[in-house]
């Protein structure tokens, strides 16, 4: 049973889960290192080709499979070094973080760890290193200060901007991944352009940063007379950071999209985000009542729910679907992504899944992804995609991609959940 209104006062976290099967570990790097005897010259050999082929390595199954791969971590180690853990998105055991240590190759500076992951898996990673000066590793603070360790991965160029700034954080993907070529900037099409505003909020009680993007077609000598519009959450990070307008150029060039607008108000911080982003009425009436109308100001948006798409990720996703549920005159189209379906963590978990069951079916499209290392998020989100069943919406969709909580999974989807839902239009 649901409740009228959504909790107040839930733990700002996700629910403390086990994992439900263990890290797909192999008990073998995938490469061959050099043994205790390789000399100095044979060490920096090995490095330099390391360095050569990029970070983490990848190798055939040594299971034999076509569709999996070894993929083998590296670190180069100091005398100093006592561990070095790393953390690639959702793959790793919180209960048991010694399981992420990498393995010192003997006689050798090389630190390593293999996983056995199928052909299509994705994700952003962090490596933490002990190089001394810390706890012992059986004191009970060892795990969180190792947390604080954080090093880049000198032999991998591939990186994406971390959410909240910070260095970097470096990825992989294996063969069969998805490709984010529609995100890389192209010459010889038509360029939409972002400016930034500020939107005042009677419902936030304060003003919130915004950007907006303007296609191209509607600074052309016959513009639409009305454009459909995206709202997108956490829009700090998705177009000062991650570049979104690259992707809609992109999209409506090759004519998967309609020329569109874009609306991403910002999430200010983790706090304001944890405030705002779990179901408040206030929020979603933000979006409806006073960030499309400034859209509306200044450009021909469309007031057609069915071309208007709201769109986030984690909370932002949970929100999404809220904000549709609250206000479905004006979206009529949800896309959300590893959203936070579980919240909140605690007697009344999965309040919003139980505000559909117990509901009408309203005029709204969903379309959910998940990823399957996400084991927190899919429970939840499998019953949410029984519950919107049940509850009629035939017309809902599910993906669930081979990757974890993980922006560089959440870009690809964004551009097929777009083309999903507006490029028919």
């Amino acid at each position: 049973m649901t409740t009228t209104a959504p909790p107040e006062g839930a733990p700002r976290r996700p629910p403390r889960l086990p994992r439900p099967q263990p890290v797909p570990r192999l008990p073998r790097p995938g490469p061959v290192l050099p043994g205790p005897t390789a000399t100095a010259a044979e060490l920096e050999e090995f490095w330099a080709e390391v360095h050569r082929r990029g970070t983490p390595l990848v190798h055939p199954d040594p299971h034999g499979s076509a569709t999996h791969r070894a993929v083998t971590f590296l670190w180069r180690g100091t005398p100093a070094t006592r561990a070095v853990q790393v953390l690639p998105n959702k793959l790793a055991d919180p209960r048991a973080p010694e399981g992420n240590l990498m393995e010192r190759a003997p006689g050798t500076d090389i630190w390593h760890w293999t996983l056995r992951l199928r052909h299509d898996w994705r994700g952003t990673y962090d490596l933490f290193v002990d190089d001394g000066g810390g706890p012992a590793s059986d004191d009970q603070d060892y795990w969180p200060w190792l947390r604080t360790r954080r090093r880049t991965d000198p032999n991998n160029p591939r990186t994406l901007p971390r959410r909240w700034g910070g260095d970097p954080v470096p990825y992989a993907e294996l063969p069969a991944a998805p490709t984010a070529a529609d995100w890389m900037p192209r010459a010889g099409i038509a360029h939409g352009t972002v400016t930034e505003g500020e939107v005042a909020s009677a419902h936030l009680a304060t003003t919130r940063r915004v950007w907006l993007y303007t296609p191209a077609a509607a600074a052309s000598a016959e513009p639409p007379a009305e454009l459909p519009v995206l709202v997108l959450l956490d829009g700090e990070h998705w177009q000062p950071r991650l570049g979104l307008a690259h992707l809609l150029d992109n999209l409506v060039a090759e004519g998967r999209l309609p020329p569109l607008a874009a609306v991403l108000p910002d999430s200010v911080d983790a706090a304001t985000r944890w405030r705002e982003l779990t179901c408040k009425a206030e929020f979603a009436a933000f979006l409806a009542d006073e960030l499309l109308p400034w859209a509306a100001g200044h450009l021909p948006i469309t007031a057609d729910p069915a071309r208007t798409v709201v769109a986030g990720q984690s909370l932002g996703g949970l929100t999404a679907a809220f904000a549709a549920l609250q206000a479905p005159g004006r979206f009529g189209n949800v896309l959300a992504q590893s959203g936070s379906f579980w919240w909140p963590d605690g007697p009344a978990a999965e309040w919003l899944t139980g505000r559909i069951a117990a509901g009408p079916r309203l005029p709204v499209r969903f379309r959910l992804s998940f990823g399957r290392q996400e084991w927190v998020a899919l429970p939840a989100a499998r019953r949410l995609r029984e519950a919107l069943a049940t509850a009629g919406y035939s017309d809902a969709t599910y993906v669930e991609f081979n990757g974890g909580h993980d922006y560089l999974c959440w870009r690809t989807e964004l551009a097929d959940g777009l083309v999903a839902l507006l490029g028919d239009t």
